[in-house]
């Protein structure tokens, strides 16, 4: 018998290694090198599934002009759902290949199995399971009250043979639940290894690229919330969502990380109800369902989420530490950066918080990503620290950069017109974000320095 070939990836990047390490050279991750089994490359990973021959990306063609390739044959199909519609950049494309993550439990299988229903009424689709049977997708979709008639169903986890029937049925939209357990028959390591993981999601997506078929993919997530398996699958495909929210909330947020068809950081807010998601379309007022006492240490800030703004409630607290190193806790923000703007408060501000333990959070489970938020940060720690309740009715955004000054934050002038849509009276905003004509019933305050937006408490 011929001895077996073996290599060692590294789960992260893809690197590869003649021999197992602890450590992967090229990314620097620890205990993500497995062995896998090399297979020889065969004719059927080159398969054709159109009507012309064609590689990974697509048929092949002669060379054109940017100006002269028709558009018109790629026209976006709506989701049924105007937040996912908004993450993927306004619809689904053929020939796109998604991948959607999240944690188990957050609704991923449910989020595509009320898509397709819907969308199974006017168009052909099919549902690849793996993981679940046939009767668990059935129970799940009548629990749901979701309409059963035109969706067609298959449990199967080989490639080859999930590609041979959606070649025969031609469906215009395919979900595969999940990556993770498909397998190819040539590879002979289990399913969600590398190799295995790389090769199936090369398969699938060559086979939706040919035959402008749109493809979901249902990926799991490791213990540290980022995609499992080889870093090159988020390379292969067109976009990546991240479907997130704990299972103590009812709120979903789903956020592309990778779109190749629209902006990324594109944010979509979904409810957790019996009837499965419903999209929520006014997600400011969730996350600003405030208590009718105040307290100190509340500001609301305006982050801007792919192509909207919205506004969220940060709250600190500031107390005595007991301890010889005070604790720095940021729930939602980079712990980093709340360490940075504590020095710049120090220094810039007069106010010292070095014996004091300081717990920031950003209410509602959102995770704020931008450097907007810094001046409603430090506002909040001043107003904890200083026990200061302030208005109800203010709103603040704005980077502070390490001089203490108040620097500009894209996409100011819609900020400010989206708080006084919502009845705020008052901005702190940066100087060079002051919009040039009067706001009806908004009185704008511009400052330049970190001092300056003190003085205004």
């Amino acid at each position: 018998m011929a001895k077996k070939k073996t290599a060692y990836v590294c789960n992260d990047c893809g690197s590869n290694y003649r021999n197992w390490q602890g450590q992967c050279s090229d990314c620097g991750a620890w205990n993500s090198i497995t062995e896998i089994v090399v297979a020889p490359a065969k004719a059927t990973h080159q398969t054709n599934f159109g009507d012309k021959a064609g590689g990974y990306a697509g048929s092949v063609s002669s060379i054109q002009d940017l100006a002269d390739i028709d558009l018109s044959e790629y026209p976006r199909t709506s989701s049924s759902f105007k937040e996912f519609d908004r993450v993927l950049g306004g619809g689904l494309v053929p020939g796109s290949a998604i991948l959607i993550g999240g944690h188990p439990g957050a609704g991923k299988s449910t989020l595509l199995l009320q898509t397709l229903c819907r969308l199974a009424q006017s168009e052909t689709a099919l549902y690849v399971t793996g993981e679940e049977s046939l009767q668990q997708v059935a129970l799940r979709a009548e629990r749901l009250g979701l309409p059963r008639e035109n969706l067609k169903m298959l449990a199967e986890t080989n490639v080859e043979t999930i590609c041979h029937t959606a070649q025969q049925l031609k469906p215009k939209l395919m979900v595969v639940d999940s990556i993770q357990v498909m397998s190819l028959a040539d590879l002979q390591s289990a399913p969600g290894g590398v190799a295995q993981v790389r090769e199936s999601a090369a398969y699938l997506t060559r086979f939706a690229k040919q035959t402008q078929t749109i493809l979901f993919l249902v990926g799991h997530v490791t213990k540290d919330g980022t995609l499992a398996g080889p870093k090159v699958l988020e390379h292969m495909i067109d976009c990546s969502i991240m479907l997130e929210g704990g299972n103590d909330s009812r709120f979903r947020t789903l956020r592309s990380i990778k779109n190749r068809f629209g902006a990324v950081n594109e944010l979509g807010v979904f409810a957790m109800t019996g009837q499965g998601l419903k999209e929520v379309k006014n997600p400011s007022a969730i996350f600003l369902n405030r208590t009718e006492e105040r307290s100190s240490g509340s500001v609301v800030m305006v982050v801007w989420e792919g192509t909207r703004p919205i506004l969220v409630e940060i709250q600190a607290l500031v107390d005595n530490s007991s301890l010889g190193n005070p604790r720095r806790v940021a729930v939602g923000l980079d712990q980093n950066r709340l360490s940075m703007l504590l020095a710049v408060l120090h220094r810039h501000g007069g106010l010292m918080v070095g014996d004091q333990d300081v717990f920031v959070n950003v209410v509602g489970g959102v995770k704020v990503m931008e450097t907007g938020a810094d001046l409603a940060s430090l506002l909040a720690i001043v107003s904890s620290f200083r026990d200061l309740i302030l208005p109800e009715d203010w709103v603040v955004f704005g980077e502070v950069g390490l001089s203490g000054e108040i620097r500009p934050v894209p996409s100011g002038l819609e900020r400010i017109q989206e708080a006084a849509k919502h009845g705020f009276k008052k901005a702190i905003v940066p100087f060079a974000n002051a919009p040039k004509e009067q706001i009806p019933g908004m009185e704008v305050v511009a400052v330049h320095k970190l001092s300056e937006a003190l003085e205004v408490l």
